[in-house]
């Protein structure tokens, strides 16, 4: 992405005086990094259209969908700079910053939404968030649990020893790198944009993602053997550049942040709604949608839970801590 392509898509906060009053009005750009129509896509819609008519006038979101100001770690990065101010896809890219988010990313710790969405509610986790706001300029809006991330693969996968040797796509998040090793897999880089052109030409053999996000990216099309392995489940979220937050006035931090938590509540709603039929979609469009026993695949994660924490992947104790959190 060249400079005059960032600097023509990422508005920066501008300020003026509406013609006619005395209200200050303020623009501000959330960029998402996913494929037009999936759930993430959608949410950040809905989050745009909601604060805007809310704010009436006083502050105005534009939406840059895709990948238009790059990969979501580029997109983050200049939210840091305030280059853009909101940002709106899967939480556990802020392992890049804090180490404690690879937990998200970790094969099999969360039981299922309940679970995460009390961890997303402790103090444990409020102290993580709170470290990516002092240290990196980046407050989370709200966060909630949505969709399992699940396998596409080139070939049929009938076993965990199927997964064996397989050149695996994970995202640029340590922690998934690590992951797919541990399961038997040769995991390699890619970016979201280019992964289905990965599996067609089979740079990689097999790919995962979130249910919603990877349907509308269609690798069931390039990777027709959909494999229900749920071996992460997904985080959405909102976040927003902290020292545009603290320009807003006290009404505007209002709308956001009550904004950002309804409409995050309502992709977990919509998560749980949608899955099943989007397996029934992908079946009709001619993709293998089946399951495999993931107990073994389950049993290597937490064997090497010791392992990733003596690395540091994460804070000794951590992972024991969120398996202690009961349903």
């Amino acid at each position: 992405m060249n400079s005059a392509t960032r600097i023509a898509g990422a508005a920066l906060v501008t300020f003026g005086i509406a013609i006619g009053t005395a209200q200050a009005q303020m623009v501000a750009t959330l960029a998402g990094s996913d494929a037009l129509g999936s759930l993430y896509d959608r949410q950040n819609r809905m989050f745009t259209d909601l604060v805007n008519k809310r704010a009436k006038g006083a502050l105005t979101i534009n939406f840059i969908a895709g990948e238009q100001l790059g990969t979501d770690i580029q997109v983050i990065e200049q939210a840091m700079t305030n280059a853009v101010q909101f940002y709106g896809d899967d939480l556990s890219w802020y392992a890049n910053w804090v180490k404690d988010y690879s937990i998200l990313s970790w094969g099999f710790t969360f039981r299922n939404p309940d679970h995460m969405q009390r961890f997303f509610d402790s103090g444990i986790y409020k102290a993580i968030a709170k470290r990516l706001q002092d240290g990196q300029g980046l407050r989370i809006l709200a966060q909630a649990p949505i969709q399992p991330r699940i396998m596409f693969s080139n070939k049929p996968i009938k076993s965990g020893a199927g997964i064996e040797g397989l050149k695996m796509r994970v995202p640029e998040i340590k922690t998934y790198l690590e992951l797919w090793q541990t399961l038997g897999a040769r995991p390699t880089r890619v970016a979201w944009g280019e992964v289905f052109l990965a599996l067609k030409t089979g740079v990689v053999e097999a790919a995962e993602g979130p249910v919603s996000a990877a349907y509308a990216a269609k690798f069931y099309e390039a990777a027709p053997n959909v494999i229900r392995t749920d071996h992460v489940l997904a985080a959405t979220h909102f976040m927003v550049n902290e020292k545009f937050y603290q320009s807003l006035s006290p009404d505007l931090q209002k709308i956001v942040t009550d904004t950002a938590a309804e409409v995050a509540q309502w992709a977990r709603k919509q998560a749980a709604a949608e899955t099943e039929g989007l397996y029934g979609k992908m079946a009709a469009a001619g993709a293998k949608v089946s399951k495999i026993d993931v107990e073994p695949l389950r049993k290597k994660s937490v064997a090497a839970v010791k392992r990733m924490e003596e690395a540091g992947a994460w804070s000794k104790g951590l992972w024991q801590t969120v398996q202690d959190i009961p349903n």
